[in-house]
């Protein structure tokens, strides 16, 4: 079976003619199944209000379908975070007369510039989402094993007759039917119980796969949205990170100690203080050290998205790389 999710980024309830309604937070997964074939729809129900609805959207997303049927601030703020996020495989369907000349000035420099246009075709966006999920197949065990999977935890809840269950998307490797995993950031081991992927089990979840983990030697009540299953021993976790920034050509001045940006990583999106900025030269490219309360979980070389909620109409600052 081969999966590749996909953001929705479209008025709440367009992914209804593409799948079936699945899990609904803050936001709202949709499946879509044919033969060993599944795509995985996200929207982001509760944007513009929450800005992680966003993040985490398009975070968990290979590929990106964005509508647009006006160009408003909103608009811009998305058109940021695809860019930072480095999200380069897409398609733009224009609604309400809009046309992509219209917008080609906003988007020239951007990984929206290579997106492809499409109809607003549901059948047809579908049958090219499935075939593609089909070709994926290969590339997939070809990363099966290495260093071990990884899982970050969207949602998690007691089922049952069945114990702990937990939803992600498989970043790397492969997790396997009794695999023994750390919960990070905490310092507790789960084991895996059994594997489900859109309903079906089975023995392993591999990359890019969305999979239910059923644990057990684990409650509910340890784990929280963000936590990360794993084990690949090169996962490392930390409440302090030094890093290099590239803030967006847009951001008006350079970034100031004590300031409280948030940063997003996989399913984190976490409160972080500002304590050092070194920027030599190019304001726009300094050395950021941040202090968090909670620890964050990462691989080496992990590239975030950077917030500040208190920004008005921009809020997404740039990126944030680690050694």
């Amino acid at each position: 079976m081969s999966n590749i999710t996909v953001a929705v980024l479209a008025p709440n309830g367009f992914s209804d003619a593409l799948g079936k309604k699945g899990t609904t937070s803050d936001i709202t997964f949709y499946n879509l199944k044919r033969g060993e074939s599944t795509v995985t729809f996200i929207e982001p129900t509760r944007y513009p209000e929450k800005l992680s609805s966003l993040f985490y959207t398009i975070s968990l997303a290979d590929r990106v379908i964005l509508v647009v049927d006006e160009i408003t601030a909103t608009f811009g703020e998305t058109v940021l975070m695809l860019q930072c996020a480095g999200k380069a495989h897409g398609y733009i369907i224009f609604r309400n007369y809009l046309s992509p000349d219209q917008i080609a000035p906003l988007i020239k420099g951007t990984v929206l510039e290579h997106y492809e246009t499409i109809e607003n075709d549901p059948v047809g966006l579908r049958e090219k989402l499935l075939d593609a999920a089909a070709k994926m197949t290969a590339h997939q065990k070809a990363k099966e094993g290495g260093n071990g999977g990884t899982l970050p935890i969207d949602h998690h809840f007691n089922v049952k007759g069945v114990g702990v269950v937990v939803l992600g998307c498989v970043t790397h490797g492969v997790i396997k039917k009794h695999d023994s995993l750390k919960v990070l950031p905490t310092a507790k081991t789960a084991q895996v119980r059994s594997i489900q992927k859109h309903d079906d089990d089975a023995e392993t979840a591999v990359t890019g796969d969305r999979a239910g983990l059923a644990l057990k030697g684990i409650e509910a009540d340890d784990l929280d949205r963000g936590y990360v299953l794993t084990n690949d021993q090169a996962i490392k976790c930390s409440s302090v990170v030094t890093g290099r920034a590239q803030l967006i050509k847009y951001w008006p001045a350079p970034l100031k100690e004590e300031m409280v940006i948030y940063l997003g990583h996989w399913m984190q999106f976490l409160p972080a203080r500002l304590t050092k900025v070194t920027a030599e030269g190019d304001w726009r490219m300094p050395e950021l050290t941040f202090t968090l309360e909670k620890e964050l979980v990462y691989p080496p070389g992990a590239r975030m998205v950077l917030h500040y909620l208190e920004g008005g109409k921009l809020r997404v600052v740039g990126t944030f790389t680690l050694p």
